[in-house]
């Protein structure tokens, strides 16, 4: 099982998108994603949804809002991936010092206007969950994949937060 996190940071209507366009073998190629990647031994999904906004991109998220967790069965190499969903309003930094667009260790970086983020060559899920972000409810999906094509997918919707009191 692998878990990962995955970051949209939103700025005056746009979204900022990667094009994963530098790895070879890469099961993202050419496709536009969020920022985000693996969490690592010990760290918590914010610890790693900050460290990997700054690895790709060199800006710092603060305050980073989890909107929800998606689950992918045997997503790759049979290998079942849960990702920690979060969307970030608030940041400082320069994008490696360009304005709107440039290039990051995984792909090309790009401000994209957020009517035109569904247009891109996404995953097949892609659009049905980034609809959900603005939503103001917590979700729980699940998105199965087949030979890189989507199957099926559940979600369950959370309109409140949970509290449990502790005596």
């Amino acid at each position: 099982m692998k878990l990962a996190t995955l970051c949209y940071i939103k700025k005056d209507n746009k979204t900022l998108m990667m094009n994963r366009n530098k790895r070879a073998g890469d099961i993202h190629g050419g496709k536009w994603n969020g920022l985000g990647g693996k969490i690592r031994l010990g760290e918590t999904p914010e610890e790693c949804v900050i460290r990997e906004v700054k690895e790709e991109s060199g800006l710092t998220i603060q305050n980073p809002s989890l909107r929800g967790i998606l689950a992918f069965p045997a997503f790759k190499d049979e290998e079942d991936w849960y990702v920690y969903v979060y969307v970030a309003t608030e940041f400082v930094g320069a994008i490696h010092e360009l304005p709107l667009q440039t290039d990051s260790p995984e792909g090309k970086l790009e401000w994209i206007e957020d009517d035109q983020v569904s247009k891109l060559p996404l995953w097949e899920g892609d659009p049905i969950f980034l609809k959900w972000l603005d939503e103001g409810r917590f979700f729980s999906g699940k998105f199965v994949y087949q030979d890189g094509k989507l199957i099926n997918y559940d979600v369950v919707f959370h309109s409140q937060p949970v509290t449990n009191a502790c005596r």
